[in-house]
Parts: structure tokens; sequence; C-alpha cells
């Protein structure tokens, strides 16, 4: 099964989106985004596909959307990809891709919409909010 996760191991929606796909049995390919960004294309390309913007995919709560003035409507889509890559921490995370889609996984169960295999047991996110009950069934309604 081939599941990649641009994954950052200090977000914990990050370490949940992680725990409910290893949930299925499936070990995927985990990638740490912060050391290892995926080029200009894979990055355009993983954006398109979730069905987000750009924008949509930037984290303008970190310090470097601001230095940068990444605000400013005249930035092109290209442009925010190259900060994006210059400064990792502004991709917003988790991408999963998987053959059903790929999905920015925020909240973590967006992720349950692309997987291919079913869940296998209970899952709770680390705050404790029950996501899939004992017979691999989700609790939460679907997003």
């Amino acid at each position: 099964m081939n599941i990649t996760i641009y994954h950052n191991p200090r977000c914990g929606s990050s370490r949940n989106t992680l725990a409910l796909i290893r949930n299925t049995g499936v070990e995927p390919s985990v990638i740490d985004y912060l050391a290892n960004p995926p080029s200009h294309a894979q990055l355009a390309a993983m954006i398109a596909q979730a069905g987000l913007t750009v924008r949509g995919a930037i984290r303008a709560r970190e310090a470097p959307y601001a230095e940068l003035g990444l605000d400013n409507p005249a930035l092109t889509d290209a442009a925010l990809i190259d900060a994006m890559l210059a400064h990792p921490i502004l991709i917003n995370r988790p991408f999963v891709v998987t053959p059903h889609g790929v999905r920015l996984c925020r909240p973590a169960e967006l992720v349950l919409n692309i997987l291919p295999l079913p869940q296998l047991g209970a899952f709770s996110k680390e705050d404790g909010e029950a996501v899939i009950d004992g017979a691999g069934r989700r609790i939460t309604k679907a997003l």
C-alpha cells in the first residue's frame, strides 16, 4: 500500500494523522518535510490535488510569513511556493498522499476520506477525543 505523509513530529495533527494511517495496518512513507521538503512541482501538485489554493496551504501564523510580507496579494502562487520551500515551516501539515487522493489533514480525521483500508480498532486523538470505535467505525461525523 503506497501512502505518504509529509510529517512534522512536533505537530499534534500530524501525529494523530500518522496514527490513524497506522491504525489501518499500513506503515506509510513518512517524510519529515522540514528536513526534506518536496520539490516546487510536487508541492504545487499536492496543493492542487487537495483542492486548495496556495494561500490555503500556507501557515500564516508562522514568523516568516509576516517577516517576508507574504500577505501581499500581488505575490504569485509560484512566489508563495518558493517562500514555502525556502522556509518549510510555512507548509501547512500534514499532507497525505494515497491511491484515493491527496488531503491536507487538518483536522486529522480528514485522512479517513482517502485511506484505502478500514480502521482496525479503536482510536482516540492525543487530547482524548474518540474518533474510531472498537469495531473500526468512525464516531465523529464525516468531514
